[in-house]
């Protein structure tokens, strides 16, 4: 194999590597060999057909292989003697595109080398962190907010109409073609108005209605409904009214902490006293990764690969505008332009992932596959009865578990460095923790 460069310029490097015939050659008959045993032709036992002539009949294809795996070899090789890095796939052509057997294999190599980075001095680094120590108004705040949204219903006053969020007790049966159906037909339903848990149109058709109301609802069963004798039917739900509650605040007390899985007030009280604490502190936590980032981003210095910066601005790019045109779902667009503004993004984002990603590398962060599996699960509960089949779509899709790792692995980077810079604290309200966030997310 030789290899000569040819571009050497910034992180921009290009190679003419030559794989020549006698190693290809050797490479196809090293690859039949392997085969021979396991070969059967007719006029021929297992194992006993001529080298020659498995050549003449495998040669073509097993050729291909060669050249492939050849040509992945002299790439492997160079990266070892190398040490280069590339930043993309490298792109490969081959040179001497009418070539025929027997001729030296000629391809281009180019690609963009990350490039080396130095690793800051994290000792060096001063971070406030800011702490805010739940307030008995804070708490106190928490258990309202619980006790509204405690599910909690009263009487109405006769006569009184129903609304949405009212909970309605009804007597209903459902018929199809005046043909009543398994499974629709109930006395004494209660049924939360605004919930959507009935057929879409139901509910709406009760809003309005009092105690002792009859009336027909009319609704047409989804397409893709579950049971097919239903799916797409006209139907006709005869119900009756018999009782109407509005939503009332629970009193705060021993029944109510119970609605919560606590064992008493107290116990919940407390409950609510350390999550509060847990989210006050990921907020701090937030607040200081963004001021580990700008201090990385402004002290650490180094080139970076222009394709990376492209790509990455180019999904900016993307993915501003689809969050300016929302109802455009697909990706049947106008071509989008990237800005400066994207660009300078682009760079930081390409800039601080290279940064913590080396970072990582030298403190020998890894994630766990607990952590992977805990994080498949989490992502799982969003897809209620297809958790299974999420969980073994993700262990199938490489690409999607990089996604998935990605983040976790940053974090756990962060984390590391959290432990070597000097940390001073500043206990502060809540009042001004939020403004610190608001403040964020204005830059």
């Amino acid at each position: 194999m030789q290899v000569k460069e040819t571009l050497n310029e910034g992180l921009k490097r290009a190679y003419s590597i030559t794989i020549t015939a006698d190693v290809l050659e050797a490479k196809v008959n090293e690859k039949l060999k392997e085969a021979q045993p396991e070969v059967e032709m007719k006029g021929f036992r297992k194992g006993k057909v001529p080298m020659a002539l498995m050549k003449k009949q495998f040669g073509q294809k097993v050729m291909g292989e060669a050249m492939q795996e050849a040509v992945d070899g002299a790439m492997a090789k160079h990266f070892e003697d190398s040490g280069d890095r590339p930043a993309m796939q490298p792109e490969v052509k081959m040179v001497n595109e009418d070539w025929k057997e027997g001729d030296d294999i000629a391809v281009e190599m180019s690609y963009e080398a990350l490039p080396p980075i130095e690793q800051p001095d994290l000792k060096k680094i001063k971070l406030e962190k800011l702490v805010v120590k739940p307030e008995d108004s804070d708490v106190d705040e928490a258990l309202k907010n619980l006790s509204e949204n405690a599910q909690n219903f009263e009487d109405r006053k006769k006569g009184s109409k129903a609304k949405d969020g009212d909970q309605i007790t009804i007597d209903f049966s459902g018929s199809v073609d005046g043909e009543l159906f398994d499974g629709g037909t109930a006395e004494d339903y209660p049924l939360v108005l605004g919930s959507n848990s009935f057929i879409p149109g139901f509910e709406e058709q009760l809003v309005g209605t009092k105690v002792d109301d009859e009336l027909d609802v009319k609704v047409t069963f989804p397409k893709e409904y579950g049971a097919e004798n239903l799916a797409g039917k006209d139907a006709v739900f005869v119900c009756k009214v018999k009782a109407l509650k509005a939503p009332a605040a629970a009193e705060v007390n021993d029944e109510m902490a119970k609605q919560f899985g606590a064992e008493d007030l107290a116990d919940l009280k407390k409950q609510v006293t350390e999550r509060l604490a847990s989210e006050y502190g990921d907020a701090a936590r937030a607040l200081m990764k963004r001021s580990l980032l700008d201090e990385l981003d402004a002290t650490v210095k180094f080139d970076l690969p222009p394709s990376l910066v492209d790509a990455e601005a180019g999904q900016i790019a993307h993915q501003l505008w689809h969050e300016d045109n929302p109802d455009v779902q697909g990706h049947d667009h106008p071509e989008i332009e990237t800005t400066d503004e994207h660009k300078k993004l682009a760079e930081r984002r390409v800039k601080l992932g290279l940064l913590l990603a080396e970072m990582g590398q030298k403190a020998e962060v890894e994630v766990t596959d607990a952590e992977m599996t805990q994080a498949i699960m989490n992502q799982a509960r969003q897809y209620p009865g297809q958790e299974r089949e999420y969980f073994e779509f993700v262990q199938k899709n490489q690409q999607m578990q990089q996604q998935m790792r990605a983040p976790i692995f940053e974090e756990k980077v962060v984390d590391y460095a959290f432990e070597l810079i000097t940390v001073s604290e500043k206990e502060v309200t809540k009042d001004q923790l939020e403004k610190a966030l608001e403040a964020l997310d204005k830059e």
